[in-house]
């Protein structure tokens, strides 16, 4: 059995308060700012197996927004 480590980022603390409002157990965010070139991504799972899941679902979805950006 795994352990879920507790990540105190405010980015990931968005991400579980959105998915508790919601009732999601995977939630993946993508930020966006245009003019600055930049592109974040964060991701949550309510457990550890989740948590890969929706981080290799938050790492395809970065993937295909540098891919249209470009």
């Amino acid at each position: 059995m795994s352990i879920l480590a507790w990540n105190p980022s405010p980015k990931v603390a968005s991400a579980r308060d959105i998915g508790k409002r919601f009732k999601k157990d995977m939630v993946i965010v993508l930020m966006i700012d245009y003019e600055q070139g930049t592109l974040e991504s964060v991701s949550y799972g309510t457990t550890p197996d989740l948590c890969d899941k929706a981080k290799q679902f938050a790492d395809v979805a970065y993937d295909a927004v540098i891919k249209a950006l470009t």
